[in-house]
Formats: structure tokens, C-alpha cells, sequence
């Protein structure tokens, strides 16, 4: 196990490290560079120089990228365009206003993707499972700001329940986002329940009618014990990577949920940083969400052998 933990990081690790390649030289074949992309028209003279002296860009290259990927190792992201803010402080903020709205998200949306996966696969091809297959594929076929628009007419037009935007400044503590990150964190809620959900039903289907499932029926075990003891633990297993996923898609920021509740958010930063073409944010951001996916599927791989018998009896004889 530690091997294998260990064989998992460091391809994690140059994972990472090939992102951050791939983010630098991607940011350095741009025209221009962040201070004239920043500074438009005033791009000259010694304004300018001034700009790239406080960014470093006045350096090599190479020079350039081994002290922003050491700094960043450190948690260090340098500054803003303008010279004067510090990125990694700003980040921080966003990315603790991600979390807020994840785990919003994640707290309602992954026990009742589980239960409605449960049920249609149990049930398949009764109602329940055709009411629920089909608002799953409806779900995920609408688009985030569609279902965003229909939620806010409805729910903060219409009725007046919720808030349509949100007004809460991004340093603001977690408890004043209440209520106005109910209505964004409804709509992931609804994308993440019909992507989770179809996976534990094909993986319950496939379960039921496996082998072990069978002969445990045939020696007349009782089928809620069945179920409970011997299929769901095996059925659930798949959904680990997908959970992961789906949370590693929450914290790297919803871009669209974002921007159309105007939720300070990570997803939201990144927006603004592409329209003001602050390129060091949008290199800070890049690498987080690179190391966020990196490091939540390293830790589903791990549940899932953690979790399979099988697996890790192949890893003892490993």
C-alpha cells in the first residue's frame, strides 16, 4: 500500500509539474506580455518598465518559470498585475467561498443521488426508475444558466423565496452568505444528483444480477440483507471516482453558476481575471484547479482499493 501510495503521488506530482509547463509556455506565446495585455494603451515608457521590473518580467525566461514554480510550491502566487496585490490572499478568499457553496451543494446532493441511484436500480424498469432516469437525463441536458435563469424567475421574481444575485462582499464571513448561496448551490445540486445518480444505478443493476448475488438467493439469505450486507457496498464503489470528480469540479470553481449569481467564488475570479488580463491570477488559478483534480482523484483511487477486498487481496500478493 505505501508503494502504491507513493507511486500515485509522484505521478501526481509530475502531473503538476506538467501543467505548470504547459501553463507557463501557454501564457509566454501570448502577444505581448501581462503588463502590455494590463496596461492597453499606456503600455510604454517607463510605466512599462515598472510594470515588468515589479512582475519580473524584465528576466529570462527559464529564470522566470523556476522561481514562480518554486514560489508556488511555498503557496506563494506573487502579485497582481498592478504590483501591489497579493494573489495568494485573494485566492484564499475565493476558494473559501467555493468550499462554502460545495459543500452546500455536495451535503444535499450526494446522499440523494445515492438513494435515487438505489432506488431505480432495485426497481429497474418499474416507475420509479424511469420517473428518476428520465428527470436525470432532463437535468443534464439543460443548460447551468438555463436552469440558473428558470430558478431565479421563479423562485426570487415570482415568489420572492430567494435572493437572485448576491450582493455579499467575497471577505465577508461564511454565515452572511446565507441565504443568497441557496439559489447557486440548487443548481449544481440538480446537475451533480443526475450525473451520481446514473452511475449508482447502472452500478446497483450490474451488481444484482452478478454471480455472489445469486447464489446468496438461491441459499435463501433474505433479499433486504442482500442488498444491505453484500450488494450496496459493491455497488457504490464506482461512484467514489465520480464524487471526486464532481468535487473536484465544485472547488476548481463553476464558472457559469458563478457568473450568473454573481458569486465571489473562484470560478467567478477567473472570469474577472480574463477580462482584465491579469495573466498571474489566471496562472494562480489554472495550477490550484490542476492541483485540486490531481489530489481528489489520488485520494478516490486510494478509497476505492482501501474499500475493495479484492483489490487490495492483489495487492497483498503484490
Amino acid at each position: 500500500m505505501v508503494s502504491l501510495i507513493l507511486k500515485r503521488l509522484s505521478l501526481g506530482l509530475v502531473t503538476l509539474w506538467l501543467v505548470s509547463v504547459i501553463i507557463f509556455v501557454g501564457i509566454e506565446t501570448l502577444p505581448g506580455d501581462a503588463c502590455t495585455a494590463y496596461l492597453e494603451r499606456d503600455a510604454q515608457g517607463q510605466l512599462l518598465d515598472n510594470c515588468r521590473a515589479a512582475l519580473g518580467l524584465d528576466k529570462p525566461a527559464i529564470t522566470r518559470y523556476l522561481e514562480w514554480a518554486a514560489a508556488a510550491v511555498q503557496g506563494d502566487f506573487g502579485v497582481s498585475v498592478d504590483g501591489e496585490t497579493h494573489i495568494t490572499s485573494e485566492v484564499a478568499l475565493r476558494v473559501k467561498n467555493s468550499i462554502l457553496l460545495a459543500a452546500g451543494a455536495l451535503s444535499v446532493g450526494v446522499p440523494l443521488a445515492i438513494f435515487l441511484g438505489v432506488v431505480a436500480g432495485l426497481w429497474r424498469d418499474s416507475f420509479p426508475d424511469l420517473f428518476v432516469s428520465t428527470a436525470a437525463i432532463f437535468a443534464m441536458t439543460i443548460p447551468e444558466f438555463v436552469t440558473a435563469t428558470i430558478l431565479v424567475l421563479v423562485f426570487a421574481i415570482w415568489l420572492g423565496w430567494l435572493p437572485a444575485v448576491v450582493l455579499t462582499p467575497a471577505d465577508a464571513p461564511a454565515l452572511d452568505f446565507f441565504p443568497e448561496f441557496v439559489p447557486a448551490s440548487i443548481v449544481l445540486t440538480f446537475v451533480m444528483v443526475a450525473h451520481i445518480m446514473r452511475m449508482v444505478r447502472s452500478s446497483v443493476i450490474e451488481v444484482m444480477a452478478s454471480e455472489f448475488v445469486q447464489m446468496a438467493q438461491l441459499k435463501g439469505v433474505p433479499y433486504w440483507r442482500i442488498v444491505f450486507r453484500h450488494a450496496l457496498p459493491s455497488a457504490l464503489l464506482p461512484a467514489i471516482n465520480v464524487v471526486a470528480l464532481t468535487v473536484a469540479w465544485l472547488l476548481g470553481g463553476v464558472v457559469v453558476v458563478e457568473v450568473v449569481f454573481n458569486y465571489p467564488g473562484l470560478g467567478r475570479m477567473m472570469i474577472d481575471a480574463i477580462s482584465d488580463r491579469n495573466l498571474p491570477v489566471i496562472q494562480a488559478i489554472t495550477l490550484l484547479v490542476a492541483a485540486t483534480y490531481v489530489v481528489i482523484n489520488l485520494v478516490a483511487d486510494l478509497l476505492t482499493i482501501l474499500l475493495n477486498p479484492r483489490q487490495r487481496s492483489q495487492l497483498g500478493r503484490m
